[in-house]
């Protein structure tokens, strides 16, 4: 088949879990033998090649650079539409998009709409008080129409569409990892000094939602008890860095590395011992509407044979299994991340639970798992 993928608010190359995931579904289709297509932002560095050089990375840039106005390129991809006459048109979901969907019919393609952010609105949201001032809700009309339009709606959790999306039409799957990339043997020179015997890593945006300070704080505990032989690395950058850095500013098992490329990142997470993604669901009003993400740094951390350690609430125990691929804890209880990251000093609980966790991420989380799984859904849509 051939696709055309408009991801035009996403910046290929780029270190976001939006750039990776673009680049890693692309060439995933690639893999499989599909022609692909691609529309995104120019990043800094060249596209990302393929052995066979079946993607074709075209450059395109919201006007402006503003990615709320990324509808207003319709006529430009409609255009590329026309002359490409693709199969299949996929587009990753935003609220001011739909530029490819609605193009589509210029070649009578079948149309995937990629959700990972909420189509409905969750309680004060500004598109909510915009849509009442304006009467007419043309904001939430708009996203509606969006997805009506799709044949197809892959997403990780439906709770995110409008209610009367008809279930037929909507693809459960997750987002994933590179698990040829991705593994606890990578071979490679380690890339940081070890600031204790076990190691528990963070890689993320530091966005509030993260938790990245739950961590430190977590680490903080554990010297209280005497335990200075648990330490954390925190890879990336983002705006609540900087109060992660003065929350842990005088713990001496505490490592900062900064942004870190994806390229590089196997490298780092082999040479952790544990994975951490200590969310704060809480910090983020969207997340009122359910735990809407498919975390790649799960995934990857899973993919690089790490124990994952994350807090037991909405859809993260059906990620990782508690006792199985890791350990879960209760967020609202105190010292419940730094309880379950002590248990992880024992090494054999460790190789356990990560040799589980790569058996996982291999069967159910890579993105070759989810490729196939997306072009089997789209095979059995009718045909035009």
């Amino acid at each position: 088949m051939k696709f055309l993928y408009c991801a035009i608010d996403q910046t290929v190359p780029g270190t976001t879990g939006g750039s990776i995931h673009v680049t890693a579904v692309a060439e995933g289709l690639a893999a499989l033998g599909h022609e692909v297509h691609v529309l995104v932002t120019p990043g800094n560095g060249p596209f990302p090649s393929t052995p066979a050089r079946r993607v074709r990375w075209l450059a395109m840039t919201p006007p402006f650079g503003q990615r709320h106005l990324r509808w207003a390129r319709a006529s430009a991809v409609r255009k590329i539409v026309s002359e490409l006459q693709p199969d299949v048109v996929i587009e990753r979901y935003y609220n001011f998009g739909g530029e490819g969907i609605l193009s589509a019919d210029a070649a009578r393609a079948r149309t995937v709409l990629e959700v990972n952010a909420p189509v409905i609105d969750h309680p004060g949201s500004m598109k909510t008080s915009i849509d009442r001032v304006l009467i007419f809700q043309p904001l939430k009309r708009w996203r509606e129409r969006i997805c009506e339009r799709a044949d197809l709606i892959v997403t990780p959790s439906a709770a995110v569409l409008p209610p009367n999306t008809p279930a037929s039409k909507v693809v459960r799957l997750e987002w994933g990892a590179d698990t040829d990339r991705f593994r606890p043997d990578v071979g490679q020179p380690q890339p940081f000094e070890p600031p204790a015997t076990t190691v528990a890593v963070f890689a993320g945006a530091f966005r509030t939602w993260h938790g990245a300070i739950n961590l430190a704080r977590a680490i903080r505990e554990l010297r209280s008890r005497g335990r200075s032989d648990v330490g954390a690395v925190f890879i990336g950058s983002g705006p609540e860095l900087e109060s992660v850095r003065d929350d842990a500013a005088d713990l001496p098992n505490v490592l900062f590395t900064g942004a870190v490329p994806h390229a590089k990142m196997p490298a780092y997470l082999a040479a952790a011992d544990v994975g951490v993604a200590p969310f704060d669901v809480g910090a983020h009003r969207p997340l009122s509407l359910g735990f809407y993400w498919s975390p790649l740094k799960i995934f990857e951390y899973m993919a690089a044979g790490l124990p994952v350690v994350a807090p037991s609430v909405d859809r993260i125990p059906s990620l990782v299994s508690h006792g199985r691929e890791g350990l879960l804890y209760d967020p609202t209880r105190p010292g419940g991340l730094a309880d379950a990251l002590e248990r992880l000093t024992d090494p054999a609980l460790r190789r356990t639970l990560g040799a589980a966790a790569r058996e996982r991420a291999v069967r159910e989380y890579s993105w070759k798992a989810h490729c196939e799984a997306l072009v089997g859904a789209i095979e059995r849509l009718p045909r035009s």
